[in-house]
């Protein structure tokens, strides 16, 4: 390993990694270096012990691919391990050392993988990014965290952009307490965490990445700079915590009574053109139990023919039975580039006539409270989704950009639970507050 050199910081997260508790999480902002000083020890733990088994998991088995084992790997063992031969078997999901220790890579949305992953056990089970990650997911993994090696501990290790106080992580690691029951663990010394941020790392970043960091707005620069809890926005019409409360299984087809897919057009040309806002893409359910299911976030930067085509493949796959759209940006440009990608699919224009807050409100009493059951479930983790919502308060969205995800989020579980309700449901859908529609229908082939 020579060559190369931890910085203070990471000399002290990496002591902080071979102490003796079970479960060690590595907080921090942006660029801090934790994901690659966690990777490199678990190299070193996969060399020392052979046959051991590690496993390295993010929620998307894409994200998972490219970040880990297409990019952090690689770079660990060319700056750390020289010379040392790493084996990949890609169609498999691991890679395998001379010594017969794995290290499986793989993410939670990929059912066939994660059954395959979870079909072993292993001596480390890293969750990268564990901010995405369900709780009642991380206790699914920890079934998995079984392997006896004689030279090592068994060992749960994470990392994070710290995000909301209410999140999982903070109770457990920081509060000391179970996320589900809120009582004081038995073992508070077994959970421990550490704190690293870019500046710690500055000797490997360049000034103008942190500079560029220093200048995000506040709330940003606490989690990507200061790598910090952030307090929930006040006024917030949307809580990481609330999120997070309402996650559920996808339900069974025969339990669906209806799926939408909302639409918020933005003026971009192509996903290079980075000074426009995305085109929010949101796929949603209305259960037989009269709640909405969030199923898919399929936004994304693209010109008109592709994102379009995005719409029908989501039609297609998730059965949906009619597109909802808003009209107020490109007007009919919307429904034509919708009807250019596929003439059979019924869309629905919406036009909203009040902003954005008032029509999201309705939404957003629909996920319920510390009082009331919530309504409206996220079928899995959706980040830059569910980020935007958080940044919805009373006052206006205070979060960057247009809120473009959380919008179509709105239209989706407006027609589904709102319009829905009106029209066509009986008995009507109870939400907190008086029923409001904020926006006109126009319906058309």
């Amino acid at each position: 390993m020579s060559g190369f050199r931890l910085t203070s910081a990471q000399n002290r997260a990496n002591r902080l990694l071979a102490g003796p508790q079970r479960h060690t999480l590595l907080v921090g902002g942006s660029r801090s270096g934790k994901t690659f000083l966690i990777v490199r020890a678990i190299v070193i733990r996969a060399l020392r012990a052979e046959r051991s088994r590690h496993a390295m998991l993010r929620f998307r088995s894409n994200a998972a691919w490219r970040s880990l084992a297409l990019d952090t790997l690689p770079t660990v063992m060319r700056r750390c391990f020289p010379g040392v031969p790493m084996i990949p078997h890609s169609g498999l999901g691991y890679f395998s050392f001379p010594n017969s220790s794995e290290i499986w890579i793989g993410g939670l949305d990929d059912k066939e993988r994660v059954e395959k992953i979870l079909g072993q056990e292993y001596v480390t089970i890293f969750t990268n990014e564990s901010s995405q990650i369900s709780y009642q997911s991380r206790l699914i993994l920890l079934t998995r965290l079984a392997q006896k090696v004689p030279s090592l501990r068994q060992r749960e290790i994470g990392d994070l952009n710290p995000v909301g106080r209410g999140h999982w992580t903070n109770r457990l690691y920081g509060e000391k307490r179970d996320p589900v029951s809120m009582q004081p663990v038995d073992n508070p010394g077994d959970y421990q965490r550490f704190f690293m941020n870019p500046e710690d790392n500055a000797e490997n970043l360049s000034p103008e990445y942190l500079a560029s960091l220093r200048a995000l707005p506040a709330r940003q620069r606490r989690r990507f700079y200061e790598g910090v809890y952030v307090d929930e926005t006040e006024g917030a019409l949307w809580t990481y915590e609330t999120i997070e409360r309402c996650r559920a299984p996808r339900p069974d087809k025969e339990a669906i009574r209806r799926v939408v897919v909302a639409v918020d057009a933005s003026g971009a040309s192509g996903r290079e053109d980075l000074t426009a806002d995305e085109i929010g893409i949101v796929v949603a359910a209305l259960g037989q139990d009269g709640h909405g299911y969030v199923l898919a976030d399929w936004s994304c930067r693209e010109s008109p023919a592709v994102w379009g085509k995005r719409v029908a493949k989501a039609c297609e796959e998730f059965d949906a039975d009619c597109v909802v759209a808003e009209k107020n940006f490109g007007g009919e440009m919307v429904r034509y580039v919708i009807k250019t990608a596929n003439p059979k699919l019924l869309v629905r224009m919406v036009k909203a006539t009040y902003g954005k807050v008032v029509r999201a409100e309705p939404v957003s009493a629909l996920y319920g409270d510390d009082v009331t059951a919530p309504r409206v479930h996220h079928v899995g983790h959706f980040p830059a989704l569910e980020d935007q919502l958080c940044g919805f308060t009373t006052m206006g969205y205070l979060g960057e950009g247009s809120p473009d995800r959380a919008d179509a989020v709105v239209w989706a579980l407006t027609e589904l639970m709102l319009y829905a309700s009106i029209v066509t449901l009986t008995p009507p859908i109870v939400v907190t507050q008086p029923l409001a529609i904020h926006g006109t229908y126009e319906e058309g082939m």
